[in-house]
């Protein structure tokens, strides 16, 4: 085939909207988008689970994003006044610094600061002066959507494209393809521009060779 499945995937911006809450994570959303638009707290922190869309919402602030995974010494942190630091259990000495920093300048001049880690900072290793600073604020939970819930989203997704997706497809999705949901709504579109391109139904073999063009790209 001539387009791999990379190829494929469009530019789908995480939003507020194009959250997935299921049924554990109303209150927290509700929460974030609130804490959002008002100045009350400094800090507001998630952890989770990989999968669970952490940085997701990080993403979706709007907010000067940086990964620890990928920065650990905040080098790309700056002086944003409302910045998202993500996978903060990476953060080096350097890192912690900074963002311990950060904390105290936004706490100072009325900024914020969103942050979030595997696990709340309590329990996090890292500098004692930075978990007590990071626990003072907001601290949300974010649980993994079931296989039901995410079938159910990626069902809607699918009918508002007049997309038919079989129950075996969508199972095969959820058992061969990456777990999050934003990289699985990816798929929908994908699947929707290829069976378009290629006349064919979304069938179990056609989402096997999508996926197996991918994993040898």
């Amino acid at each position: 085939m001539r387009q791999l499945l990379l190829d494929l995937l469009p530019d789908n911006p995480p939003t507020l909207n194009n959250f997935v809450a299921g049924r554990d994570n109303g209150e927290t959303l509700a929460a974030l988008t609130l804490w959002l638009t008002t100045a009350d707290e400094t800090s507001f922190c998630l952890y989770g689970l990989p999968g669970s869309g952490c940085s997701h919402l990080l993403r979706a602030s709007g907010w000067h994003y940086v990964d620890a995974l990928h920065d650990p010494d905040l080098n790309q942190l700056g002086e944003h006044p409302r910045a998202a630091v993500d996978h903060i259990e990476s953060l080096s000495m350097t890192g912690q610094i900074a963002l311990f920093n950060r904390f105290n300048h936004c706490k100072a001049s009325g900024g914020k600061l969103l942050t979030a880690a595997h696990q709340p900072p309590s329990a996090l290793t890292l500098r004692e002066d930075l978990r007590t600073r990071l626990g003072s604020g907001l601290i949300y939970r974010l649980q993994p959507l079931s296989d039901n819930e995410k079938m159910t989203a990626l069902s809607a997704q699918a009918e508002s494209r007049a997309l038919k997706i079989p129950m075996e497809a969508l199972t095969y999705l959820l058992h061969h393809a990456p777990r999050d949901m934003r990289a699985l709504s990816s798929l929908i579109v994908a699947l929707d521009r290829y069976t378009l391109e290629h006349h064919r139904a979304v069938t179990v073999p056609l989402l096997r060779e999508l996926l197996i063009q991918e994993r040898s790209a």
